[in-house]
């Protein structure tokens, strides 16, 4: 696959559509937040749509697309399969929420105080911010994106983290500067098994509401 502003643009209406699709199949409130995540996926696409069609730089499209794939993304993740997730189960995921929680802080902070800026390497975009401890954060990054996932008790969602997980390692490996870039878009094309996996979750019954 390559990238362009055109592959972005499409790939991400179609995602944002199956991500409408996934939360007009909710049946529990506690689902939406995980359900939304190929809508998000999919607008962070549209997003960089805009940012290969102004030719990278430091303007508001860059800043948007570093926002939702930086803080927004590890938040978003880990708090969704800890709302998901049964009450017992829940202790096996507060490291990667807590590790969520503190690599957005982290960048949150970073992206209002230093520049992020776009540049177009062939058929990627590669991103640059100044991040100290870096290797840290991108631990604390995966632990909150992909350990969660693959901590939680559903089949489908371990299998999501296993995709996720095996791509970074493979973005990483072949598109080096462009990592997050790469690996973001192949979240969003993995994300589609939301829509399975909330289409094939329980009804809220009369018990689980008075528990």
């Amino acid at each position: 696959m390559c990238w362009s502003a055109a592959a972005d643009l499409w790939a991400g209406l179609g995602i944002a559509a199956v991500g409408v699709a996934s939360l007009a199949s909710v049946r529990r409130p506690a689902d939406a937040p995980l359900a939304a995540l190929p809508l998000l996926l999919g607008a962070h696409q549209i997003v960089e749509a805009a940012v290969w069609h102004g030719g990278g730089g430091t303007g508001p499209a860059t800043l948007a697309w570093a926002v939702i794939a930086l803080p927004v993304l590890p938040l978003w993740v880990s708090a969704g399969v800890m709302a998901a997730a049964r009450p017992a189960d829940r202790s096996r995921l507060r490291a990667p929420l807590l590790a969520g929680a503190a690599t957005a802080a982290f960048l949150a902070y970073r992206l209002a105080t230093r520049p992020v800026s776009a540049g177009i390497r062939g058929r990627t975009l590669g991103y640059a911010v100044d991040l100290p401890y870096a290797p840290l954060v991108l631990a604390g990054y995966l632990l909150a994106t992909v350990g969660a996932l693959l901590l939680a008790r559903d089949r489908i969602l371990r299998v999501l983290g296993i995709v996720t997980g095996s791509g970074a390692v493979v973005c990483a490996v072949l598109w080096g500067e462009a990592f997050v870039s790469t690996w973001c878009a192949l979240a969003a094309v993995a994300s589609l098994l939301v829509l399975f996996w909330i289409r094939r979750r329980p009804t809220v019954t009369h018990r689980a509401l008075s528990s």
